[in-house]
């Protein structure tokens, strides 16, 4: 008998691979943090030595993956909401982070972030923000899986003076976390209009040394487009090929205005596009050309953005916003299915992160980031398809169980090893202090 440490059987077992359907009478043996086996469960009785977690009219599903996001800004979570794009970040954001933003805050607001996504059902994130440490120190705490953003901007902030300190103290970063087995990193410069040739190309550079990939917020309006035309006589994109940094590494977030021929280059160079569908369409950014992007063959990866300009941390959400709003674009019901949005929402998030051989997928080898999703509620019966159910019905509620590296972090709807009512008391502190009028006592 091969001994494992607990074997997991659900209702509907969708591996992700070798295609994204529900199969039945299948259980996945954990042992060591890792997935041991996938097998049927008459062969599991007689082949694995374990105790048996029965999981009826629950979906197992790798954990989702959220490809882009700023945790920390939960505590900026409807702060300036009704805003476009421009006047939110330059008018309310900014000011607000250059006054509130520091260690104390980041940890805060990362703790409060990470606890929402762990109780929806996200194993692992992607996190662009400022004093990575603590997000690394908060994800850790969470039992989260985490892929902390190395960022880069122009201008001094809290956390750092200029562009070369702000390298510096990621890749210092990027040093202490280098073997704990729930945190890699990412260069995250913010965006081409915030950061100068020569720090894309420092990046770019490092990127390649440390065979780490890189995020950033690309083509996310037309306006940001024809700022960049105005200026610079060229589309960001075509700058950034001409730093020869779209590469199969990069991650280009929102991509909301793409002519053919860009979507064609994303192709051509194994570009991920990390589609934020809430966030864009709350701040009416455009609609990132999914299907036109899925059919040319780009890697798709699903992102909640920050608490700030979606409001939520639901990835469940942004599933069904994804297969929705590519219905409407395309003025077709046919387009982005179901399977292919829950794929994004994993297989996509992890090969965009490098992640691909460690997650996304309940194959054997692979670490055991597992969900199970109930689908016996009235507002997931019956159940034809737990395919579809999961993209179009299911959300946050649903979720029953969530393991991360083997370990369990929620059971029954319930986050373990967390005081859920301390982390949100500490948010309400931080509102208490940013609202106007507030107590006017930084976090720095």
């Amino acid at each position: 008998m091969q001994p494992a440490d607990y074997l997991l059987c659900p209702e509907w077992l969708i591996a992700m691979e070798p295609d994204v359907t529900a199969r039945t009478g299948q259980c996945v043996a954990v042992a060591d943090g890792r997935i041991a086996a996938v097998l049927p469960r008459a062969e599991a009785s007689e082949r694995i030595a374990g105790e048996w977690l029965e999981l009826p009219q629950q979906a197992l599903i790798p954990g989702l993956v959220n490809a882009h996001t700023h945790a920390a800004m939960s505590l900026l979570r409807g702060l300036a909401d009704d805003l476009p794009l421009e006047s939110w970040l330059n008018e309310h954001i900014w000011p607000a982070e250059s006054r509130w933003v520091g260690p104390e805050f980041v940890a805060d607001g990362t703790r409060l972030a990470g606890l929402e996504m762990l109780l929806g059902g996200v194993t692992c994130f992607a996190d662009m923000y400022f004093f990575p440490d603590q997000v690394a120190e908060a994800a850790i705490e969470t039992g989260l899986r985490a892929v902390i953003g190395m960022i880069a901007i122009q201008f001094p902030s809290a956390y750092a003076d200029s562009p070369a300190e702000y390298i510096q103290k990621g890749l210092a970063m990027r040093d202490r976390y280098r073997d704990h087995p729930l945190i890699t990193s990412m260069f995250a410069p913010h965006a081409p209009y915030t950061v100068d040739d020569a720090t894309l190309t420092r990046i770019r550079q490092l990127a390649d040394e440390l065979e780490v990939p890189i995020q950033m917020h690309i083509h996310e309006t037309a306006a940001e487009v024809e700022a960049a035309v105005a200026d610079r006589g060229q589309r960001p994109l075509a700058r950034l090929a001409g730093l020869d940094l779209i590469t199969p590494g990069l991650m280009a977030v929102h991509a909301t205005c793409l002519s053919d021929d860009e979507i064609q280059l994303l192709a051509s160079q194994g570009t991920t596009v990390v589609h934020c569908p809430r966030s864009n369409l709350k701040l009416a950014s455009g609609a990132c050309p999914t299907t036109a992007l899925a059919r040319a063959g780009v890697n798709l990866a699903l992102g909640s953005d920050g608490a700030a300009s979606n409001n939520r941390l639901d990835l469940w959400g942004d599933i069904q916003l994804t297969g929705l709003l590519a219905k409407l674009v395309e003025s077709d019901a046919g387009a982005m299915p179901a399977g292919e949005v829950l794929k994004m929402a994993t297989l996509g998030g992890a090969r965009a992160l490098g992640l691909i051989d460690q997650i996304g997928s309940i194959v054997p080898g692979k670490w055991a980031d597992l969900v199970s999703v109930g689908l016996a509620g009235a507002a997931t019966q019956p159940v034809y398809d737990p395919v579809s159910q999961l993209v179009y019905s299911a959300g946050p509620r649903d979720v029953q169980h969530v393991w991360v590296a083997g370990q369990q972090r929620v059971r029954n709807g319930q986050a373990l090893g967390l005081d859920g009512a301390d982390i949100v008391a500490r948010a309400q502190q931080w509102a208490a202090r940013i609202r106007p009028g507030g107590d006017d006592h930084g976090g720095r």
